[in-house]
């Protein structure tokens, strides 16, 4: 099992998938779906889904496909690129990283985020961080002409350079984790279901632009309207000690859910869960004897925030992996925590029976 997560996780982090630009990254699931025996299916935003048949409530499990990043904002005439910042950048993170430009498969470029020369540092320059629109991008281009010739143009996608890496055993780092690893653990969860014989009605997806307004499943999550939404992605770990203070999750200590998740800025949204699920997820990992790690999070917010609001409402759920150094061009994931995590959810699947409540005041 960790075997072929960790290959689609390190095939999937090497495809470029800016938000809104997520094309490439749906190419290649829908193929890896398409090789299992699973017949896709597609909508105009770009969201891929497959579905199983069965009986009692219908689930909508998912996760994200794209990734944050960039696009060129202002060619200037020199050749070098400004750039307008897509999904939450960490700005500090930025200079010296390398870029992709993608201009399309067989015709991407390479570039570098710009750091200033450390000699001509000033004292107050060192630990100042620059703003996003001062940044510039280097691409080797001499003028605007040749930029315009190359194919660059205003609103070109730009994402950290594509890596991925083994890191120790068991652990892997590069780009995208957020979410290529939920990708990876979806479609190891499709091969258990294609060789399921009963259990629920299940909408397997891969969904678009969370990273920009979090908005992308919700007129998916319209369309199947779901009794149950459960979303996977990325749980901040807190076992370094930038982040000691910040909770109890850790790499390789297993899945985790979250039991409370608030934005806390900008969009005003986050996710208290269903009781329920709560329940289904802690009975889940005690029958299979996984470790279940908890979260409550500010700062923190997926599109099930949206998706619990379809319809009448819909009963829902965060769980997710530990990961480290969120949002920056190397995040780190631990393959023992996404293999629990697939096997977890193939249990609370399972345990969806044509009877399972999801009356409130059975579980509170």
């Amino acid at each position: 099992m960790t075997d072929q997560i960790e290959e689609d996780l390190m095939a999937l982090m090497r495809i470029p998938g800016l938000s809104g630009h997520e094309d490439r990254v749906r190419r290649a699931i829908a193929a890896r779906l398409e090789a299992m025996g699973c017949a896709a299916q597609s909508d105009v935003l770009g969201n891929l889904w497959v579905s199983f048949e069965g009986q009692g409530p219908s689930v909508m499990l998912f996760t994200h496909m794209d990734q944050l990043g960039f696009v060129v904002r202002k060619i200037e005439a020199d050749g070098l690129l400004r750039l307008e910042r897509l999904g939450g950048v960490p700005e500090r993170a930025l200079p010296a990283q390398e870029v992709l430009i993608c201009l399309g498969e067989g015709r991407d470029l390479p570039g570098v985020i710009a750091n200033k020369s450390h000699h001509a540092t000033t004292s107050a320059e060192k630990y100042t961080v620059v703003p996003y629109a001062e940044v510039f991008v280097d691409a080797g281009f001499a003028t605007k002409g040749a930029a315009e010739a190359a194919g660059l143009r205003i609103g070109t996608p730009v994402v950290y350079s594509p890596r991925a890496v083994q890191l120790g055993d068991t652990r892997i780092m590069g780009t995208s984790v957020d979410d290529r690893a939920g990708c990876a653990v979806l479609l190891d969860v499709a091969a258990n279901l294609l060789q399921r014989r009963d259990g629920p009605p299940v909408h397997l997806c891969f969904t678009v632009q969370e990273e920009f307004s979090l908005r992308g499943a919700q007129p998916l999550a319209q369309r199947l309207q779901p009794d149950i939404a459960l979303q996977i992605d990325l749980m901040l770990a807190s076992d370094t000690p930038d982040m000691a203070t910040r909770g109890e999750m850790a790499l390789g200590q297993g899945p985790g859910v979250s039991l409370y998740s608030f934005h806390g800025r900008g969009t005003l949204n986050g996710v208290i869960p269903h009781p329920a699920l709560v329940r289904l997820a802690e009975d889940s990992a005690a029958a299979r004897g996984l470790p279940l790690q908890r979260s409550a999070q500010t700062g923190v917010l997926t599109d099930l925030s949206y998706v619990q609001l379809v319809g009448e409402g819909v009963a829902s759920l965060d769980l997710g992996f530990p990961m480290r150094y969120s949002h920056s061009a190397r995040e780190v994931c631990d393959l023992r925590d996404l293999a629990q995590l697939s096997t977890l959810l193939q249990e609370m699947l399972a345990r969806l029976t044509p009877d399972y409540s999801l009356n409130r005041d059975d579980y509170t």
